[in-house]
């Protein structure tokens, strides 16, 4: 497999996270100064994370959960176990590299770089590096729609890549009202939409991936006590078990991995559906 372009991510830090055993309240309300409603989300299962790991990239395929970390000297790809957050797999990045978003594509993992722009293509069971992938912004997020990779770059911009060039064949700008919504990071394509965390921001864009619009926003504050903010980073993680419909969620440094769902009235709201065939 060989690919050839471009694509962008950022370095994020924030406050975090002690889990509040008050679960998140359901229910949905129009975001102040947005077009798209805001709806909290409710925790269905929570999970120990790894404390010292700065959660760039999160996926979930056939069983296992994947994540890629940053920082530089500390970033790396791994799989871990969803139960008890111990690291099973790991290859740790050279130094120069600053890790970003991660996705699955068939036998193969990908990995974005910060502001390197180079991606590297590793075989998803063995870690095996098999390829690199070059573009010409800075790497944050990383997903794909089941034909063409999505990434962000810390702007307001999403960009469509080939499936096997990598090359940029297209991008829709994000907006919410009609203003742009910028620093998407941490990316995961769910149900025929495009949902991004923030960067330092305690919730979720749901995005039309033909429009550009935010759908709606999934409120992730009740995730983190207040003062805990301090103590870690944002919230940066989002992995979809599409056999199982579970979503996850975590952050960087954050000691717990969360399992959410959103309630029922607000699941389909403004969907947008678009391609969900595997690679």
């Amino acid at each position: 497999m060989h690919f050839s372009g471009g694509v962008s991510n950022s370095l994020h830090q924030v406050g975090f996270v002690a889990l509040s055993a008050a679960c998140l309240v359901v229910g949905c309300s129009a975001a102040r100064n947005s077009g798209a409603k805001t709806c909290r989300c409710e925790i269905t299962n929570v999970y120990p994370h790894d404390r010292d790991a700065f959660t760039q990239g999160l996926v979930f395929c056939e069983g296992d959960l994947f994540e890629g970390t940053g920082l530089n000297g500390c970033s790396s790809i791994r799989r871990v176990d969803l139960l008890t957050g111990k690291v099973l797999q790991k290859y740790d990045l050279p130094s120069k590299y600053f890790g970003e978003g991660i996705t699955i594509w068939g036998e193969y993992l990908i990995q974005l770089t910060w502001t390197s722009k180079t991606g590297f293509i590793y075989d998803r069971r063995s870690f095996s590096l098999r390829s690199t992938v070059s573009y010409p912004t800075a790497g944050w997020g990383l997903t794909h729609d089941g034909a063409r990779f999505i990434v962000s770059d810390g702007s307001d911009t999403l960009y469509f890549r080939d499936a096997n060039t990598f090359a940029e064949i297209g991008r829709i700008k994000v907006t919410d009202g009609g203003a742009p919504v910028t620093e998407l990071n941490e990316l995961e394509f769910i149900r025929g939409e495009i949902w991004a965390n923030i960067w330092r921001q305690y919730r979720i864009a749901r995005i039309s991936p033909t429009s550009g619009q935010v759908l709606s926003w999934i409120d992730i504050s009740g995730l983190v006590a207040s003062l805990d903010r301090l103590l870690v980073g944002s919230p940066n993680g989002i992995a979809y078990d599409a056999t199982g419909d579970r979503i996850f969620v975590t952050g960087k440094r954050w000691p717990k991995l969360f399992e959410i769902r959103l309630p029922p009235e607000h699941t389909d709201q403004g969907s947008d559906k678009g391609s969900t065939r595997n690679p």
